[in-house]
């Protein structure tokens, strides 16, 4: 049998091996006609990440029951709207980041432009990806409600909000409510959809174990963060892919700073027992999401 570790390992590879070769599917070919943009489209998207919100996706679809061939598009649209929120993240009117995943930033290896137009047709091909793709199983109005929720999740109401609230945020000092509030719309609205997106694919939306996901969600959703503020002070930028340290340069509020490291830790493990507590009733198929829920809080990356 093998250890939690070890199937969360298989588990994620199986899931980033699939949503890879759905990526390469959807995305256009680097030679197709605008090229450049093209390229820039899938320098982006491809071969890199923790690819967690996609194996979310896979995992809450297992735990109620989808089918797997069901599981993809869904999986590689929540995908294409991080890697666009990434590009567009990295912007020197943004973040202003050189490098991400351990290569040089979108607008640094093409230029600012290109950036832009790559994150928009990205955001633009999720939803291509999500309405187009036709399974007998899945019926219209799910359909449409998965549309509606990563729609949400993307918007002014999620991620897009939740920078726009960073952003107005930086110098300032925030309280603990109001960065939860911030990070719940900015890296929480989107793992909520990948965790719903991925279980509206084996039931309809009145389900009540859409519930206990949603909340699991919510708490991975803001654990995520936690961990990525604490691994932004003590994280190395050959495991982070990305230069540490740039939360405190922006004067930004964070969990560590707020809290102190040891809290934060604590929250984040609280998080994570909320998470598993909400799991209550859902079987070993529901194993991967105890397992990423345990990975979040203890990822080096």
């Amino acid at each position: 049998m093998k250890t939690p570790d070890a199937a969360l390992s298989a588990f994620l590879d199986a899931s980033r091996e699939r949503l890879e070769g759905c990526l390469d599917h959807w995305l256009p070919p680097a030679t197709r006609h605008p090229a450049n943009l093209h390229q820039a489209m899938r320098y982006s998207a491809l071969g890199g990440g923790k690819r967690i919100r996609p194996t979310l996706v896979y995992a809450s679809g297992q735990a109620i029951g989808a089918d797997p061939a069901l599981l993809d598009a869904p999986a590689c649209a929540i995908e294409l709207i991080h890697a666009y929120s990434l590009i567009h993240d990295d912007l020197p009117a943004m973040d202003d980041d050189d490098l991400r995943r351990g290569k040089p930033s979108c607008h640094r290896a093409f230029d600012e432009a290109t950036a832009i137009l790559a994150g928009d047709a990205l955001q633009s091909l999720a939803f291509h990806v999500l309405s187009t793709h036709r399974h007998e199983q899945l019926d219209a109005a799910n359909r449409l409600h998965m549309l509606d929720q990563l729609a949400q999740a993307a918007g002014s109401r999620g991620m897009a909000g939740g920078q726009a609230i960073d952003l107005a945020a930086t110098g300032q000092q925030l309280n603990i409510a109001e960065l939860e509030d911030m990070h719940i719309h900015k890296t929480g609205a989107l793992v909520r959809a990948s965790v719903l997106l991925g279980a509206l694919c084996g039931c309809t939306a009145d389900d009540p174990r859409l519930e206990k996901l949603d909340h699991y969600a919510k708490c991975i959703g803001l654990a995520f963060q936690i961990r990525d503020d604490i691994l932004d002070v003590e994280g190395e930028v050959d495991a982070l892919g990305k230069h540490p340290g740039m939360d405190q340069q922006r004067e930004k509020s964070t969990y560590p700073a707020l809290l102190g490291l040891e809290p934060a830790r604590q929250r984040a493990q609280e998080l994570h027992a909320e998470a598993i507590e909400s799991l209550t009733g859902f079987d070993e198929s529901a194993d991967p999401l105890r397992w990423i829920s345990a990975y979040i809080i203890e990822r080096e990356r």
